[in-house]
């Protein structure tokens, strides 16, 4: 799981993306208000905040150095631009295929022990 933040005035904004499972989340102070699957390499969440403004989340992969960015734009303006790099992004698949092979491992040693 990938998550941004940033405060912006009293609000906190968080986007969260699943590596493996295409789920993004946009929470305004801890509530979700934006959520869909995406598989793709970018995304947009268009939030309307308490006070009326509105808030742009654009998610994407930069094709030349892999780092995971979201830009938060409010009125037309960016904001600013959060970046996970490329060994962030490694760590987190290494750790999700580590953690499936040790499951995977329990299983099939449950499975071949005699009941």
């Amino acid at each position: 799981m990938v998550s941004f933040k940033y405060e912006l005035g009293k609000d906190s904004l968080e986007l969260q993306a699943s590596d493996w499972s295409g789920l993004e989340r946009v929470y305004i102070n801890g509530e979700m208000v934006s959520r869909k699957l995406n598989f793709g390499h970018q995304s947009e969440h268009l939030i309307k905040l308490k006070d009326g403004g509105q808030c742009l989340f654009k998610l994407f992969i930069d094709p030349f150095t892999n780092e995971l960015t979201c830009r938060i734009y409010r009125r037309d303006q960016l904001l600013t631009s959060l970046k996970q790099g490329k060994n962030s992004l490694m760590q987190r698949q290494r750790l999700l295929q580590q953690g499936l092979l040790l499951g995977s491992s329990l299983v099939l040693i449950f499975m071949l022990l005699p009941l």
